[in-house]
């Protein structure tokens, strides 16, 4: 690094960094031709004498008088240790820091980390934070799911009721979500993994295959029903005759399911979660399907005749 001292030598700074500028970085001063070949030729010092500020400092810098001056009277060299390169964002420079988060969610360990650094350092004027990486991804990812998950269970519960035509029905088959988060959450749990942008994505896919349970039942149940059997009989009728349909489904999503569940390769912090939460949810989905609905089908049912009538 170069301190300019001020000397009445009628040099401009960047008359000094051109040398300094040739001496080190070096200047092309022709070029080479071999055949069709051809080669630029840089005229610098030696490597040996590039790496020393006595070297340097003995450089010659010609001012408009013709005066020979060396370097070291016109500044002084000095070997620091600074960034290796000075990047820019919007205008202004920025650096970047960055951290491997293990064993904990990344929200909490940003959340820790940003309150002890507005504790313990004092951050000069001009200067601010942004955390960005996983977790700005995050925040964004998490943003979208708050309009888009909404957004498509009101319409998943709009087809249910056009569907059925019965406001109960639907209601019904929408108690499978809860039960199937009950069993996503419990496996993110035990497993000691953290809600993340692919367990929400596990999360919406776990809630269409527990849907789809649900409206196998609740089908049947409405079917039954509908030929007169008693609503006591039905639940128990549709709860067996529909087990193998509901167990097939998720026996052969979770087998499909399992290599993402223990991986442990490239990729696998995006496979694991996901898989997790699918697997976990579909065992209390399944088993919470067979019992919870048939046994709250006797309040959520129409009456025959207004099945007749909607049918």
């Amino acid at each position: 690094m170069l301190y300019m001292s001020k000397h009445p030598y009628g040099l401009n700074v960047s008359d000094v960094q051109r040398t300094l500028s040739v001496a080190v970085g070096g200047s092309e001063a022709g070029q080479v031709f071999e055949g069709i070949r051809r080669f630029d030729i840089y005229v610098r010092l030696e490597e040996p004498a590039r790496n020393r500020a006595d070297v340097i400092g003995q450089l010659i810098i010609k001012n408009a008088a013709g005066q020979r001056i060396p370097l070291e009277e016109l500044a002084a060299i000095e070997e620091v240790v600074g960034p290796r390169q000075i990047t820019r964002e919007n205008n202004q420079r920025f650096i970047t820091i960055q951290t491997n988060v293990r064993d904990r969610d990344i929200g909490s360990f940003v959340a820790e980390a940003d309150a002890a650094i507005k504790q313990q350092v004092d951050l000069p004027p001009g200067y601010f934070l942004k955390w960005g990486g996983q977790f700005e991804l995050q925040q964004q990812a998490n943003k979208r799911l708050m309009i888009v998950v909404p957004i498509t269970l009101a319409l998943v519960f709009l087809m249910l009721f056009v569907n059925f035509r019965s406001l109960r029905n639907a209601l019904l088959i929408m108690l499978n979500i809860p039960l199937a988060l009950v069993g996503g959450i419990v496996a993110l749990w035990l497993s000691g993994q953290s809600l993340s942008v692919p367990a929400s994505v596990g999360f919406i896919a776990l809630f269409g295959i527990a849907l789809e349970n649900g409206l196998v039942l609740v089908s049947y149940l409405n079917e039954l029903v509908k030929d007169g059997v008693s609503i006591a009989e039905a639940s128990v009728r549709a709860a067996c005759a529909r087990l193998r349909a509901v167990i097939m489904t998720a026996v052969t999503t979770a087998l499909g399911l399992f290599p993402l569940l223990f991986a442990t390769g490239t990729g696998s912090e995006v496979q694991r979660p996901l898989a997790t939460v699918v697997v976990g949810g579909l065992v209390t989905a399944t088993i919470l399907t067979l019992l919870v609905i048939p046994a709250l089908y006797h309040w959520f049912a129409d009456k025959p005749a207004d099945m007749s009538e909607s049918h």
